[in-house]
């Protein structure tokens, strides 16, 4: 079985498109389960309690290395109660503005927040979600102020953006619609490198702010204790599936950059993100909804 938060979006396309591969390559039927709830907590509970037998995964999201620090409590241990799989893919978040925002350039945005401190609202999916912190993170490193307005899911953001009520979002795939339409404007992705399937797009950083990044991140995540052969096993075959030609044509037009990594270098990026979004999220006061 392959867990996950909320169905739609990236992590089902992700979870849908390479499970086939693993029941071809196993000769197992692998079970696609999306757990709606609580920031993806229902379902990593359900792994962290789940047999050490290699059976019952995790697809986590961003979320896994935020909720420790967004929720006073929590039923597991995101480090502890975990085996660390593979790194999947990344997603990158879009800056994208409503047409009468006189920028056309991320140093022309980071030029007109610092002219008008306050008077830029973002929109976001939710308080803590990755497009929140995305939001926090550009402000910190900028020196800007903006105020930032949470919504029940990223389709709402986009909505009120495009009637003129937002001027900004740090958004998720569900902009490339009006985006493409021209309804709304581009101006880089938050990924560390330019995305296949936007390559006109700069990154946040070579537009005028070095060193940020902010990419939604999918990993896989088996139970603390799954014996280490079970997890190298895994780990290989999901790196070789989410690269295979078929998949990439699929995941990439929808902005999903495969990666496939070493359980090691998982480990190492959760421990990077846990660091760096516990800061940002104690420095914005944010809360779980």
């Amino acid at each position: 079985m392959l867990a996950f938060g909320a169905p739609g979006g990236a992590p089902d396309t992700i979870a849908r498109t390479v499970a086939p591969k693993l029941t071809e390559a196993w000769g197992q039927q692998i079970l696609v389960d999306p757990r709606t709830g609580a920031g993806g907590t229902i379902a990593t509970e359900i792994v962290a309690k789940a047999p050490p037998d290699g059976y019952t995964l995790l697809l986590a999201s961003p979320s896994h290395a935020i909720n420790s620090s967004l929720y006073s409590k929590l039923p597991y241990d995101p480090v502890a109660d975990f085996a660390a799989v593979t790194h999947a893919a990344d997603v990158p978040n879009i800056v994208v503005i409503h047409p009468t925002v006189p920028a056309r350039s991320i140093k022309q945005l980071i030029a007109l927040a610092k002219s008008k401190p306050g008077a830029l609202l973002y929109g976001s999916a939710g308080s803590g979600s990755s497009q929140h912190l995305a939001g926090e993170l550009f402000q910190k490193m900028a020196g800007v102020k903006m105020v930032h307005v949470p919504y029940k899911g990223g389709g709402a953001v986009v909505v009120d953006l495009m009637s003129g009520q937002l001027q900004l979002t740090f958004g998720s795939t569900t902009s490339l619609p009006a985006i493409r339409s021209g309804r709304l404007i581009a101006l880089a992705v938050t990924t560390a490198r330019r995305v296949a399937a936007l390559p006109e797009l700069p990154t946040v950083a070579e537009a005028g702010l070095p060193g940020y990044e902010a990419a939604a991140w999918y990993a896989v995540f088996a139970p603390a204790r799954t014996p280490r052969s079970i997890v190298d096993k895994v780990s290989a075959e999901l790196a070789r599936a989410i690269r295979l030609a078929d998949v990439r044509e699929r995941i990439e037009p929808q902005l999903i950059q495969p990666v496939g990594s070493s359980p090691a270098e998982l480990a190492a990026l959760l421990g990077r993100e846990m660091k760096k979004w516990d800061a940002i999220v104690k420095e914005s006061g944010a809360r779980a909804d």
